[in-house]
């Protein structure tokens, strides 16, 4: 089976753009790779390209789902893998692009069974988190001090979703990825291209995007979200994500306008850094210095490897 096309990267470093070109090249549809541009009525916030950045080529899995409703990373597994069929049966040529690291990893190598999301845990987590951090990771050290090794304390999601799995499966996230290890489950045969970009030069795409989505009306997203949310009676969990935590405490009046944008792009700027880290630890078929991609690895440079990959 022809390996499927995955473009792979830290936020705002270019991926949906160079997916459309090599899409043009290839007669391609793009399937996101993304825990939250999946949602409805959070384009701005979770940067889905604009019907022009599309430029004519169907784009997949973005802002479908109703934001009440978490997702597994099996589950999108499942569903991008059903739609590489989809595309492959119209005779286009699948690419997958995304910056999430634990929906990649659950395409290259498989996830465990039992992956699912549990609300009520979660939500018990999730204050318990609130009220106390430390014990949280406390008691994920006690249950498995491997994995909490790998975790830091500021890592809310990642912490929750350690002590979620254990709590909804009886078995540890470490015991999790040594069953994996010895009982594979179904991968995909993908080719991985990873962009990456000097430290300095992804800090000031970060920061102009940052400028842009809030010009554009980031803020009146959040404040649409927030009353859908209070309507509806149902807890919107992709709204603690980067940048609409921080836009509701500046319409509390907890952040100053200043101090809201400047928080948002050191912790941007900071889940770039750990994408990278993530990403660097997959196997890599290609990096593409974006720094120089005009230069010396134009889209058709990247198109040409990838052909003779196959």
């Amino acid at each position: 089976m022809e390996k499927i096309l995955t473009i792979i990267g830290p936020t705002a470093s270019g991926k949906s753009a160079l997916s459309v070109e090599l899409a043009k090249r290839l007669d391609g549809e793009i399937i996101s790779l993304d825990s939250r541009q999946i949602y409805e009525g959070m384009p701005m916030g979770t940067a889905q390209p604009t019907h022009e950045e599309m430029d004519g080529i169907p784009h997949h899995l973005f802002g479908f789902r109703n934001p009440a409703k978490p997702i597994s990373s099996g589950e999108y597994a499942k569903m991008v893998k059903e739609k590489v069929v989809e595309i492959r049966g119209f005779g286009k040529v699948p690419i997958i692009c995304g910056g999430a690291g634990l929906y990649y990893r659950a395409l290259k190598t498989g996830i465990f069974e039992g992956s699912v999301s549990d609300l009520p845990t979660r939500d018990r987590l999730d204050q318990a988190y609130e009220d106390d951090p430390v014990s949280l990771l406390e008691r994920l050290k006690s249950i498995d001090p491997k994995y909490a090794s790998i975790v830091h304390i500021n890592n809310k999601k990642r912490l929750m979703r350690a002590l979620e799995i254990y709590e909804t499966t009886g078995k540890t996230p470490s015991e999790h990825f040594q069953d994996q290890e010895e009982n594979p489950v179904e991968s995909m045969n993908l080719f991985t291209i990873l962009l990456i970009w000097n430290r300095k030069i992804i800090i000031d795409r970060i920061e102009k995007r940052t400028d842009e989505m809030l010009e554009n009306g980031w803020i009146e997203e959040v404040q649409e979200l927030l009353i859908k949310q209070s309507e509806s009676k149902m807890v919107y969990p992709a709204l603690n994500s980067i940048g609409y935590r921080q836009i509701q405490s500046y319409l509390k009046g907890d952040l100053t306008f200043d101090e809201m944008r400047e928080d948002i792009v050191i912790r941007t700027r900071q889940f770039a850094k750990r994408q990278v880290q993530w990403f660097k630890k997959e196997n890599i078929d290609l990096m593409v210095e974006m720094d120089n991609l005009d230069r010396n690895m134009t889209p058709e440079i990247v198109h040409d490897i990838y052909k003779n990959a196959l």
